[in-house]
């Protein structure tokens, strides 16, 4: 199952004594569950800005937290500073990155903004996608009058907090907090081949959603424009939920565009470097390269990367790190400073690197299997080899789509390798699921059972590890069941020079099968549910039946194949 991830961003109120700073981060950094990416704090702001991200709960959890340090440290009586802000922790935005919807932000936002009043009595207020008036939704609408207007505001009843007090005397030290689920934003530049600001605030004005203001003849000296009531008109810019500016930066010698994207869903970054690269050549001006300031959620490169080689008429069915490069290099995010994916994605910031048997070498592999240790065993080595059938078959779809004659197919061909692409990921997670079902039977009949509690417990975790035993190898069996239409349609569509591969593919398939029904059979002697047993043994048995058959018919058409090449 894929992991909800979501990220929070609270800004709270001090940047200058570090001791405070520190120890208002220890509560996300001692939260199980969360990642600490970055702690940016200001001096003349007198505010830091903290990114954290993790699984929902415990992202509500660490904010919280942080949120009660703060208001327990931080007098906002005493605070002065540069920036707009209105509380100790002035605001906590929640942005969901992978696997989680707006709407469920939403909800784990509105459960922090309650539980933060009722529990920390600090009033509340709900802004953006949260906000439960529309008036609301701007954080500027809100904090409008700062911690100085507080006390005048909570009182008028169209700024009464969302949850929380209106007793400003109860909450003159903490102020309030403004909490809510917002768009992720990508702070991205693209750099260009001019010295020339203005040219690069043309650009900027021709793509940003704001546009320019509209004028009569001449774009730069032409009257402006005004609608009946006088006010400016503004002619919008070709690219919705973009904010851009034209500026030089010393340090380069060179101007980039600079820009705010706020909805990747919307207008994702490739669409934004496309247009500009678009709108720079129609000036005669040429786009170098670009870069990311801050994080980038994965979905935002691999959808990039497919974009581009689309373009190319290329298959997308290649690895996620190949994906990655091609979108790195066609940006060329590498222009100014080097981009590496593991300190820039947001996921693989916070990716473990366990011991797992994939990120073994081959040879490894295989002395780890030789080794008197009795996992891994028969299972992964199943999920290993459906996973290899997979990738032969992967390897025939590519080549495919890009054999010489063949251009009008190179799309059917790489929707074929990108399903293979899916098959190889499953089976790969399998090969190390399979070792430690293994290993959880193993935990489980070392428990203690000195008396009946524990031995009805024991008895139970052994029951649960046993399922698992069996339902993995049986996943390794529908995936690769699933895999071996794949190899089918290679078989009679593919690459003809590559026809034994599909052959190996097909083996490969087979024998992943039937080697993981060894297990599932070998498993369920231990399971006690015999009605659920059965039925487990039953799908199993159905499986392997089809497998067989199928390897019959494709290796068929294999031999075929090769008998009748020239």
């Amino acid at each position: 199952m894929n992991i909800q991830l979501l990220e929070c961003v609270p800004n709270f109120s001090e940047g200058r004594n570090s001791e405070i700073i520190q120890s208002i981060v220890n509560e996300v950094e001692n939260t199980p569950g969360v990642t600490l990416l970055n702690v940016d704090p200001g001096k003349a702001t007198n505010r830091t800005v903290v990114t954290f991200v993790g699984d929902p709960e415990s992202v509500i959890e660490g904010a919280f937290k942080l949120i009660k340090k703060a208001s327990e440290l931080i007098n906002m009586e005493q605070h002065q500073g540069e920036h707009p802000r209105m509380g100790a922790t002035d605001v906590c935005p929640l942005i969901p990155i992978s696997n989680i919807s707006m709407d469920e932000a939403i909800k784990y936002s509105k459960k922090l903004a309650e539980k933060v009043s009722k529990e920390l009595s600090i009033p509340t207020y709900l802004y953006e996608h949260s906000a439960q008036k529309g008036y609301r939704k701007n954080l500027a609408d809100i904090r409008e009058g700062e911690y100085e207007g507080l006390k005048n505001k909570m009182i008028d009843p169209k700024w009464k907090p969302d949850f929380g007090l209106i007793d400003f005397n109860r909450i003159k030290k903490t102020g309030a907090t403004v909490i809510g689920a917002r768009d992720f934003l990508i702070a991205y530049n693209i750099n260009l081949n001019t010295t020339s600001t203005r040219r690069a605030n043309a650009i900027a004005f021709d793509i940003r959603e704001k546009g320019r203001i509209a004028r009569k003849g001449n774009s730069l000296t032409g009257e402006i424009l005004k609608d009946k009531n006088g006010n400016t008109i503004w002619k919008p810019g070709t690219l919705k939920h973009v904010k851009a500016i034209g500026w030089f930066i010393e340090e380069y010698g060179i101007t980039q565009i600079s820009m705010n994207l706020t909805n990747i869903e919307k207008t994702p970054i490739h669409i934004v470097f496309d247009e500009v690269c678009h709108k720079a050549s129609k000036r005669g001006i040429r786009v170098t390269g670009s870069e990311l300031v801050g994080l980038i959620p994965l979905k935002s490169m691999l959808d990039a990367g497919k974009y581009f080689l689309k373009k190319q008429k290329r298959s997308i069915g290649i690895s996620e790190k190949e994906i990655i490069k091609i979108a790195r290099k066609t940006m060329g995010l590498d222009e100014i400073q080097p981009f590496n994916p593991n300190e820039k994605i947001i996921e693989y910031r916070i990716k473990e690197t366990p011991n797992l048997l994939c990120n073994l070498s081959l040879t490894s592999f295989l002395q780890e299997t030789a080794s008197e240790s009795p996992a891994p065993g028969g299972g992964s080595i199943s999920a290993y080899i459906g996973g290899l059938g997979a990738a032969l078959a992967t390897m025939v779809a590519n080549l495919s789509a890009h054999k010489r004659g063949w251009d009008e197919k190179w799309e059917e061909f790489s929707m074929l390798a990108e399903k293979g692409q899916e098959y190889i990921s499953e089976l790969e997670k399998l090969v190390d699921k399979d070792t430690e079902a293994f290993n959880a039977i193993i935990s489980a009949f070392r428990l203690k059972s000195t008396t009946k509690e524990e031995e009805d417990l024991k008895q139970a975790e052994i029951q649960n590890a046993t399922l698992n035993a069996i339902e993995i190898p049986l996943q390794v069996m529908k995936i690769s069941l699933e895999s071996m239409d794949l190899i089918e349609t290679l078989v009679k569509k593919g690459n003809p020079n590559s026809i034994s591969d599909v052959g190996v593919a097909a083996l490969c398939a087979r024998t992943a099968v039937i080697g993981a029904y060894l297990n599932v059979v070998i498993n369920s002697k231990d399971y006690t549910d015999i009605k659920d047993r059965n039925r487990l043994l039953t799908i199993a048995k159905n499986i392997q039946e089809k497998a067989i058959k199928k390897e019959e018919k494709i290796i068929k058409l294999t031999m075929t194949g090769i008998n009748n090449s020239s």
